[in-house]
């Protein structure tokens, strides 16, 4: 995110000498993105982040394709996948294309014998149930149900939980995720229009570095394979950063809704962005305020997108028969619009409940062997009444 961050010990000036009380070197490193052009930080660890004992066994994860090219609306019952002990074994793609991959994930238990590190995609975490600890090496977010954790590339990470019963909703981007250029002036502050601000996001907090060497199984994500990396150091063993660079929390439920007196398009719910896709945030908010507006939305031609809608709480009021946890896939190229009743029902209502998460893809979206598993049948016939 675009704004500057500290935690621990640094030197004052960057790239000098920075001793241990023992008269050692701590060790720093750059992290940075686009080159050196995009947003980085620097780090000081207790020991140089690049000592590599081993490097195991390789193994392909790319999303198996059943749809390469996609033209029916589809509806998936998310929590019909399966919990799974371990978290990256729990993770299933279900839709995908050159720019991001959707996937659904129900772990079980906290990630203790690995570290985890994606070095092909930015990830945002949607956790739709749970709650615990992403542990990186910036430190430690807690997090709880209805928070994004925006994971830059190349983030080590660990996820913590108290709790066995948790469902995260999780894009997978190529490009970085930023906060929409339009709510952010020329020096990156969000703006007083924006529907979040900076007070909103959680930045890690760091705190005792640890200084172990040994052996640190890592597992390296990259080009849809994953690397397994053993380390000679312990991955957390920074004892200060600074910089733009790092992981992030946002609670959907701290996005404010901007309404109006008619219906406002679906670019009022942005809450994420990248040169490819969008993310949105559908919140309890009131309804149009004109005394004869339609609170259901207009018919919409998906043109140049695909439509992804993850359906999280409350009565998506322009939907039948979703329940919690179910995709709802609207491809580009053909026309989506409230189901049969909706329309007429939504008139003279003065609100709704309903949260939900949409990403809008500008390239089409292919469907994987695990979504067709998913698959609630028969929804792209759902508009005939």
């Amino acid at each position: 995110m675009p704004f500057y961050q500290k935690q621990g010990q640094f030197p004052h000036k960057r790239h000098t000498q920075f001793r241990k009380e023992n008269g050692e070197l701590y060790h720093e490193e750059l992290f940075g993105t686009i080159g050196f052009d995009g947003m980085s930080s620097l780090l000081y660890h207790n020991h140089p982040p690049t000592m590599v004992k081993e490097v195991g066994e390789s193994i392909d994860i790319a999303p198996k394709i059943a749809v390469e090219k996609n033209m029916k609306a589809y509806r998936l019952k998310g929590f019909d996948v399966k919990p799974t002990e371990d978290y990256l074994e729990s993770r299933v793609p279900v839709l995908t294309n050159k720019d991001c991959t959707i996937t659904l994930a129900a772990p079980t238990a906290s990630m203790t014998d690995y570290f985890y590190k994606n070095a092909q995609n930015d990830e945002v975490v949607f956790v739709h149930e749970g709650s615990g600890t992403l542990k990186t090496q910036f430190g430690e977010l807690a997090f709880s149900e209805g928070d994004y954790l925006v994971i830059p590339r190349g983030m080590i990470q660990q996820f913590h939980f108290t709790t066995s019963a948790n469902r995260f909703f999780i894009i997978e981007s190529s490009h970085p995720v930023y906060s929409p250029k339009r709510y952010r002036n020329w020096f990156g502050q969000l703006l007083e229009h924006s529907p979040y601000c900076e007070r909103d996001l959680r930045t890690p907090v760091l705190g005792a570095a640890h200084d172990e060497l040994g052996d640190f199984t890592m597992k390296v994500k990259k080009e849809d394979m994953l690397h397994t990396y053993t380390y000679a150091a312990h991955p957390f063993g920074v004892v200060g950063w600074d910089g733009f660079n790092y992981p992030y929390a946002f609670s959907i439920h701290d996005f404010e809704p901007i309404t109006g007196r008619v219906h406002q398009p679906p670019p009022v719910h942005q809450t994420f962005e990248t040169g490819a896709f969008v993310i949105c945030s559908f919140v309890p908010r009131l309804y149009d305020y004109h005394p004869e507006s339609i609170p259901a939305p207009y018919n919409h031609s998906n043109i140049d997108s695909d439509e992804v809608l993850y359906y999280v709480d409350g009565d998506f009021m322009s939907r039948n028969n979703i329940g919690r946890g179910q995709i709802t896939l609207h491809p580009a190229g053909i026309p989506h619009g409230p189901h049969p009743g909706t329309y007429e029902a939504s008139i003279g209502k003065k609100e709704t409940l309903e949260l939900a998460v949409m990403v809008d893809t500008f390239a089409p979206l292919k469907i994987t062997e695990q979504a067709l598993a998913l698959d609630a049948g028969e929804y792209h016939k759902s508009w005939i009444k």
